[in-house]
């Protein structure tokens, strides 16, 4: 990535949505956009001196608390798209940063907000983000999202039953050694009922309670209601997080 910063305090880079990112209708896969995303938010915290590199060396790092992303226009396979993400501070105990994918007709595709907590790597515990951010105004206070993304839960009055269980393995731990935030979707997902042309999710909302760690073994539970899908993990009798997936309309 060669990013732009910009006079707001916007951060961008060009992209082209690949083969791998989508599923079988060629649209952009909601996991993908979460990799993309994730990726952006390295990339605009090292251009503002407060990313992975600054914070390693104090043995702090950026962990996703929530997210809300919606699909206005899903992108497809091959499609050239600018992201652009910016963080708009301190909201309670989270830092808010906001993303958008725009496509080459100059339209708007996707919006997201998300809320993050800087953690001490050792002790997982919180840390005061006087110590980690740089003391100049870097944030941008526009949004993509205006509220930021809400606390999920499972529905009432709906019975969730029990899917499948996934065992955290190599393939979704991330460079800090705990799951990458995508994996928590990916497995929301593969609670969903497809056909050939794969299953369209044009939102997803989603809350990280506790850490995943290698060998957990994560039970999956699902509740439908109308065109929404609520799926939560659980291991050993914990909400480990939850997840609710749109589907758009066909």
């Amino acid at each position: 990535m060669s990013v732009t910063v910009q006079a707001d305090n916007k951060v961008s880079d060009h992209l082209l949505v690949k083969c791998y990112e989508v599923d079988s209708a060629k649209r952009l896969k909601p996991t993908a956009f979460m990799d993309m995303a994730q990726e952006m938010a390295y990339q605009a915290a090292t251009a503002m001196h407060f990313g992975y590199e600054d914070l390693i060396v104090k043995n702090k790092a950026w962990v996703l608390s929530r997210m809300h992303f919606r699909f206005l226009e899903t992108p497809h396979w091959g499609d050239e798209m600018l992201i652009r993400t910016w963080h708009r501070g301190a909201f309670g105990p989270f830092f808010l940063r906001d993303f958008e994918l725009i496509g080459s007709d100059g339209k708007r595709k996707a919006e997201a907000t998300s809320s993050w907590v800087i953690i001490d790597i050792d002790s997982r515990h919180m840390a005061r983000p006087e110590d980690v951010l740089p003391a100049e105004d870097t944030a941008c206070h526009e949004f993509a999202i205006e509220a930021p993304a809400a606390k999920i839960m499972m529905p009432r009055g709906i019975e969730p039953e029990y899917v499948m269980t996934h065992k955290v393995a190599y393939s979704d731990i991330d460079l800090v050694g705990h799951t990458n935030n995508a994996r928590y979707v990916a497995w929301a997902m593969d609670c969903l009922d497809y056909g050939e042309d794969g299953v369209n999710v044009d939102e997803v909302e989603v809350v990280f309670h506790q850490e995943a760690r290698p060998g957990d073994e994560i039970q999956l539970y699902r509740a439908c209601d109308g065109s929404r899908t609520f799926v939560e993990g659980r291991c050993e009798g914990r909400q480990i997080f939850c997840v609710r997936l749109e589907k758009a309309d066909e």
